[in-house]
């Protein structure tokens, strides 16, 4: 299914969740940004284990997601690849994976999924998220980790996780895209 171009549009400025998606590339994440982009990296059939996460502007949920997946990510064994889509922001890539690889769970944002060859092994939607903190967060993943995977980690090496940003803003505060009343 084509999102139309209208549709396609980010909803927030790009600029204000910026550091919403460096938090994450500076983890070692890949951004998947369009629909071929996730093809590329969910559709592979290589053995090799994927964390993907959804991005998302909610401070409350994401605000404790972000932190959360990126100290997972300094465990001694990780995902082999590392990739996100944007909420809100990359809708056409969004609507891909949920619609080729996730189509057996409710759109979650945040959500993060392990996979392995286009299959789901883990998954923890915006419910198992929310009202926890970023090292309940990591607990869940680094067990799914242990029993999924077998790449040594960390993701980054812990000094460059010790300078790593997180970007925590409430939602409503974010400007849409398009937005000139600042």
């Amino acid at each position: 299914m084509q999102i139309p171009m209208a549709q396609q549009q980010p909803t927030y400025d790009p600029v204000a969740v910026q550091p919403m998606r460096d938090e994450l590339t500076s983890a070692g994440f890949e951004e998947l940004l369009t629909p071929d982009d996730v093809d590329r990296v969910m559709g592979s059939q290589d053995d090799e284990t994927v964390i993907v996460m959804v991005n998302s502007v909610c401070g409350c949920a994401a605000g404790s997601a972000r932190p959360g997946v990126t100290l997972a990510l300094q465990h001694g064994t990780i995902p082999d690849r590392l990739a996100t889509v944007f909420a809100g922001q990359d809708k056409a890539a969004l609507s891909h994976l949920r619609q080729e690889y996730l189509g057996d769970f409710l759109p979650s944002s945040p959500f993060v999924a392990v996979t392995k060859n286009s299959k789901v092994l883990f998954v923890l939607d915006r419910q198992d998220i929310e009202g926890r903190n970023p090292e309940e967060i990591a607990s869940r993943l680094t067990g799914a980790f242990d029993q999924e995977c077998s790449k040594q980690g960390p993701s980054i090496t812990p000094e460059a996780y010790a300078e790593l940003v997180h970007a925590i803003a409430c939602g409503s505060s974010i400007p849409r895209f398009g937005d000139n009343t600042n």
